[in-house]
């Protein structure tokens, strides 16, 4: 098409229909068949079209509705949405949910009709199409929580990496030398930050994290079960273990009660977010606080500064975590099941 601006006719010429169909189809017009709309969404598509009511919304604030793409499978943002609906409230948006577990070209067809003013992704793995797509078709967009490299997006996160070497000095200061982790999946910027920072502040002080004490997996309790039998299987066994997240560190003290392994006086756990769960009497988990509620307001800042106009590069917020101390990390049992005979600073299994 040139640099000529694509309009809803070149559309509705390329999908074979009327520029009439075309509109109700973007507007999923109940009136129009499901493979006319499959029609006009590939054509549209093709072409880079953004609507003009994409257009009107962008510059009236018409639709005062904000997208966010979640995976509602992941217990963290159920318990994050209703902030995030609050705090759009509070400034006149409503909150829609799409979920962003499933064919991403799925999540692009609900926003190709000019629905909601904005986005917020949640979900973002490090290799990630939708926020390029987001930026070539001008949707005001911001990544909360996870960030893409080299992507123009805005991004409210945490440091992560920070908060990993601070996980690995909690457990310095505390004695331990014979270190795991069960760390989150590599291919999303919060696994892979976490990760580094513990690793790096690990070998600055010249301990080592050796293969068999270490399982990679996804944010799932699951993950924490299942992985907790693995890293003790052998003769010697860590005495503490990083999480890389609140879900895990659950998952793990749950398998850890099951086999008779006492938290944290045959092994220490650290976890990461603060969720509220990990403050409960019974659980007591020490781990790496990050701000949520203040990464929320960033996100909806940035957010709502690109849909009034603003036209710069792209920015990423990086808000400090805190370690936040309670029950899980004291010093090595003298007693634990984990002799302490032979180990010297740089422990092997």
């Amino acid at each position: 098409m040139g640099s000529r601006k694509v309009t809803s006719f070149d559309v509705a010429e390329r999908a074979g229909v009327s520029q009439a169909t075309v509109s109700r189809a973007l507007r999923r017009d109940p009136s129009i068949g499901a493979e006319t709309v499959r029609k006009v969404l590939d054509a549209a598509r093709a072409l880079d079209y953004v609507p003009s009511a994409r257009a009107r919304a962008l510059s009236t604030g018409a639709t005062q509705r904000i997208a966010m793409v979640v995976d509602l499978d992941n217990p963290l943002w159920s318990l994050l949405v209703g902030r995030l609906h609050d705090e759009l409230a509070s400034r006149g948006y409503r909150l829609t949910l799409l979920a962003g577990h499933g064919d991403p070209a799925d999540v692009e067809e609900h926003l190709i009709g000019g629905g909601v003013d904005g986005v917020i992704v949640s979900t973002a793995r490090i290799d990630s199409a939708l926020p390029a797509t987001l930026r070539r078709r001008g949707v005001p967009a911001v990544l909360l929580h996870r960030y893409v490299e080299g992507s123009d997006l805005d991004a409210a996160v945490a440091d992560d990496r920070a908060g990993g070497a601070a996980a690995a000095q909690l457990l310095l200061d505390a004695g331990h030398r014979r270190i795991g982790a069960l760390l989150g999946p590599e291919d999303t910027s919060t696994g892979r930050d976490r990760a580094a920072g513990f690793r790096t502040r690990l070998a600055e002080a010249d301990v080592e994290l050796p293969d068999a004490w270490v399982r990679t997996g996804a944010f799932e309790q699951a993950h924490g079960a299942e992985s907790l039998a693995a890293v003790l299987r052998g003769r010697r066994r860590p005495t503490a273990l990083f999480c890389a997240n609140d879900i895990i560190a659950i998952g793990a003290m749950n398998a850890a009660h099951a086999a008779g392994v006492r938290v944290p006086d045959d092994l220490a756990l650290v976890g990461f977010d603060d969720l509220e769960s990990a403050a409960w009497p019974i659980l007591s988990l020490t781990t790496i606080r990050v701000p949520f509620a203040d990464m929320l307001r960033t996100a909806v800042t940035l957010l709502l500064e690109r849909i009034g106009g603003f036209d710069g590069g792209g920015r990423r917020v990086l808000h400090p975590v805190t370690p936040v101390l309670r029950a899980t990390h004291p010093l090595p049992s003298p007693d634990s099941a984990v002799s302490s005979a032979g180990a010297g600073r740089r422990g092997s299994p």
